[in-house]
């Protein structure tokens, strides 16, 4: 056996032990796809928080490759950051584009709970090695994924080729789908939502699911939703499900008035028993339902600053904290810990998520109580 077929076994086994893979029929297209095809370079953080290019010749690049582990490919959209970092030995920049943590593309995979003959729309292709792992199961007749972004895409699809798969790939914008090969059986969102956008629901075959992440600062969650009439319901799958957001549904206002959360003067400044550790760490159970109720936020650290895009800012600094805008933020923060406490300290798994076309929210087993979507 080769050593990146070694690592590969390797790293099925893990997931495989781990129980977040189950189905032979995925265990085996983690076995066979080469994912170090789809990631011949990529970068890695070093600890000063700068990224340093890992290319094939790397010494290490197979065993990074088939870590458990995400690979970033980009940043800031933008792939002349990897030609200045060959050239200078690191560069700075936000991740756009990465292959992720086999364990969460494992969960996702196994959520679609794919039949012979399904049909299944990948939103967002990035390197191309989860299309190819869908090819593997479903065969490439069966599997469109789209992107867009057009370096990514003509990378994606290169790489496909050569690892001798063939799917449908599409350059476009993922929020619209792609009506030409509706319906679909199931729709994997390989990047996070704000909300389900319209044309998924109108996409998916009745019956057909959507698995997706949802785009939120506090308290993401990944989701798997059946659809009928319209109308998409299901219960959140994770603890916690982390992706990069659909270039649509990012939060483009929310660096500058991050920045300005910094040095604004505070309506009022106070102390706290509430931990800025109890309301942004998934660990804590209270994340999500934290989330739930601050809506909308951005979320920056050192010192901790949230905002909304009303205009409400907080900055957390130990057991004190300023507050400004028009609504006082941790004041409902607080409020929700206590609610939240009230009620027996649900966890993601207790919650159930709603689409329809014109209203989405979440809402509480056993009672309810719903958070409508902005």
């Amino acid at each position: 056996m080769d050593m990146a077929a070694d690592l590969r076994a390797r790293l099925t086994d893990s997931l495989l032990a781990a129980g977040v893979l189950r189905d032979r029929r995925w265990a085996e297209a983690f076995r066979q796809v080469p994912r170090h095809a789809f990631l011949p370079g990529f970068f890695v953080q070093r600890p000063d928080g700068a990224w340093e290019p890992v290319t094939a010749e790397h010494p290490d690049h197979l065993a990074l490759v088939y870590r458990n582990d995400v690979c970033v490919t980009q940043l800031d959209n933008d792939d002349r950051a990897w030609e200045q970092a060959l050239v200078t030995g690191a560069v700075t920049g936000v991740p756009t584009s990465s292959s992720s943590m086999p364990t969460i593309m494992a969960i996702m995979l196994e959520a679609l709970a794919v039949a012979p003959g399904d049909r299944v729309l990948e939103i967002g292709t990035g390197t191309g090695y989860n299309a190819a792992l869908l090819c593997h199961v479903l065969g490439e007749d069966r599997v469109t994924s789209i992107d867009v972004d057009p370096g990514v895409l003509v990378r994606a699809e290169a790489r496909l080729t050569a690892a001798g798969y063939h799917p449908t790939c599409v350059l476009g914008d993922g929020e619209q789908g792609h009506p030409p090969r509706a319906p679909y059986d199931r729709i994997l969102g390989t990047c996070a939502v704000s909300r389900i956008p319209a044309a998924w629901l109108e996409q998916t075959a009745p019956g057909g699911a959507i698995v997706t992440t949802f785009n939120r600062a506090i308290g993401a969650g990944l989701v798997r939703l059946t659809v009928r009439d319209g109308r998409a319901t299901g219960r959140v799958l994770l603890e916690d499900g982390r992706f990069m957001p659909l270039r649509a549904h990012r939060q483009e206002w929310a660096d500058e008035a991050l920045l300005e959360a910094l040095t604004r003067e505070p309506t009022t400044s106070r102390t706290t028993l509430l931990s800025s550790r109890s309301v942004l760490d998934p660990a804590g159970g209270f994340e999500f339902f934290a989330g739930l109720a601050l809506a909308e936020v951005a979320v920056a650290a050192d010192p901790i600053r949230l905002v909304h895009p009303d205009g409400s800012w907080v900055r957390h600094r130990g057991a004190v904290v300023d507050q400004g805008g028009p609504r006082a933020l941790w004041d409902v923060a607080e409020a929700a810990y206590r609610q939240w406490r009230a009620l027996g300290r649900p966890r993601r798994h207790q919650f159930t998520f709603t689409a329809t076309p014109t209203s989405q929210h979440f809402a509480l087993d056993g009672t309810d109580l719903t958070w409508p979507l902005p």
